[in-house]
């Protein structure tokens, strides 16, 4: 029987070990998520590369890690698979790109990289570490800082995206309307595209979907090669639209 206690212990140890479990059937790596990484250690400095494709061979990200902020201070699972995912399959040059509940701000950075406008967010006691993740990866010009409380009116300067992405936001439950609120505020018409990770931990998660439904439809993505081996591992990469 599954210990999920014991499962979220050994994630907030490694996070990123479901990625590297069952990694390939293949002697090249091929099967593999992401490739094999020096392990997250709090108070530490990483560096994660993810395969790219269109013309460049790899995103190499140096992530500050820190869980003194709270567990957005590290990297979780499905935040991998959301940037192996556009590293892979995503065109982003000069898209406007916002990410809800960055934490270390990974996937907003990889995005960057990427050459996208990135507006990286999460609450107060976080934007201290997101910043110092812009500076390690020498990214000022191309990815901001903001604070951003769901439920909250969205502030005045928020950049309008071309794309939001989410990952590993499904963890809270007091918080499940306040992000649907923010989600429903942020896109109208169709427009912008939502990209929204997440892995399943509890059966209380499904109460974030009965709140979802009633502002949006959502299908799996399933253009991602790695698709299969994650998805052994509860993670879901989902795009929302929003209903009219």
């Amino acid at each position: 029987m599954l210990d999920l206690a014991l499962e979220e212990h050994l994630d907030e140890l490694d996070p990123l070990r479901h990625l590297r479990e069952d990694a390939g059937s293949d002697d090249d790596g091929a099967g593999t998520i992401v490739p094999v990484q020096p392990p997250s250690i709090r108070n530490q400095t990483i560096e994660l590369v993810f395969p790219a494709a269109h013309d460049i061979a790899e995103v190499a990200i140096k992530l500050a890690v820190d869980a003194s902020p709270g567990c957005g201070g590290i990297a979780w699972p499905a935040g991998e698979v959301l940037s192996s995912y556009i590293a892979r399959q995503v065109s982003l040059r000069d898209k406007r790109v916002l990410e809800l509940g960055s934490g270390t701000g990974l996937v907003g950075l990889v995005a960057g990289k990427l050459g996208a406008r990135v507006c990286i967010t999460d609450q107060a006691p976080l934007l201290g570490i997101m910043k110092q993740n812009v500076s390690l990866n020498q990214l000022e010009s191309y990815v901001s800082v903001a604070e951003l409380n769901w439920g909250e009116p969205l502030p005045l300067d928020l950049p309008k995206p071309d794309l939001i992405l989410a990952a590993d936001c499904v963890y809270f439950e007091p918080a499940f309307p306040l992000l649907v609120q923010t989600l429903a505020d942020l896109v109208h018409d169709g427009s912008p595209e939502v990209l929204f990770c997440y892995k399943k931990r509890r059966k209380a998660d499904k109460r974030f979907f009965t709140f979802l439904k009633k502002e949006f439809t959502w299908e799996e993505v399933l253009n991602d090669p790695q698709r299969e081996a994650y998805s052994r591992d509860a993670i879901s990469l989902l795009r929302l639209h929003r209903k009219s």
